[in-house]
């Protein structure tokens, strides 16, 4: 099966952990994040880039109480240049990765090593909350429509860590996986994603995704292990 393209997965992870609102100004999107990170505050391109103002983006963003960032996507070369151009540092470059179910779903996970929980139950916010995962971005998490979930992990009858993921078009997301410090090499995040794959088959849907920063060797090398692919990239820009 073909796998999804990085166009189509930044649509799912939009759909998946949506922003509160959005409108257009200068030529490029501007969401209303209302603290909920990065990926919901961050502007993106609409059309044309002769057809952009990076000045009337920034008014946007300050009406929205929100620091100027820009969600860079792969063959916007000539945007970051100019981002660059204008004071805009690089943050966080993100890898997405992409499998279809089979690769994933060859085995089943032990029952409480990822539990499908919705509403998330306190126990997941408190885990969430240590990891610097707090309520604006469960807000997040509550906004998206269609197919959704947590998953609550146990380990030697304890907590153990969190994650969520929602469907759309029948592609799933992962999102927020968090594995407390003292459960992990359990191999707990690696029947997550396993455990997401027969969720999402359970509910339609044939591919699972996940994205994660360059910079988090373990992730990477996690979802590259798995039999992931890594379809595409993009960064943000801010300016100090």
């Amino acid at each position: 099966m073909t796998l999804p393209t990085i166009e189509t997965l930044y649509d799912v992870c939009e759909a998946t952990w949506p922003c509160a609102s959005a409108s257009e100004a200068g030529g490029f999107v501007i969401r209303d994040g209302q603290g909920g990170g990065k990926r919901v505050s961050a502007a993106t391109l609409a059309g044309a880039l002769k057809d952009a103002d990076i000045g009337v983006a920034e008014l946007a963003m300050a009406s929205l109480d929100q620091s100027p960032l820009f969600q860079v996507r792969e063959g916007e070369d000539t945007l970051d240049a100019i981002l660059a151009d204008n004071g805009y540092d690089i943050i966080d470059p993100v890898n997405v990765y992409a499998a279809h179910v089979d690769v994933l779903a060859t085995e089943r996970p032990p029952r409480t090593v990822a539990i499908p929980a919705w509403e998330p139950l306190q126990i997941m916010k408190e885990m969430w909350a240590a990891g610097g995962i707090g309520p604006k971005r469960i807000d997040v998490m509550h906004r998206a429509k269609g197919p959704k979930t947590g998953f609550v992990s146990r380990w030697q009858d304890k907590p153990a860590g969190t994650s969520y993921a929602a469907i759309h078009e029948g592609i799933s997301m992962m999102h927020a996986l968090e594995i407390k410090a003292e459960q992990r090499r359990n191999g707990l995040a690696r029947w997550a994603m396993r455990r997401l794959a027969y969720w999402t088959m359970e509910n339609g849907g044939e591919t699972v995704s996940v994205i994660c920063t360059q910079e988090n060797e373990a992730a990477n090398g996690l979802y590259q292990s798995l039999g992931m692919t890594k379809i595409g990239t993009y960064h943000y820009r801010i300016k100090a």
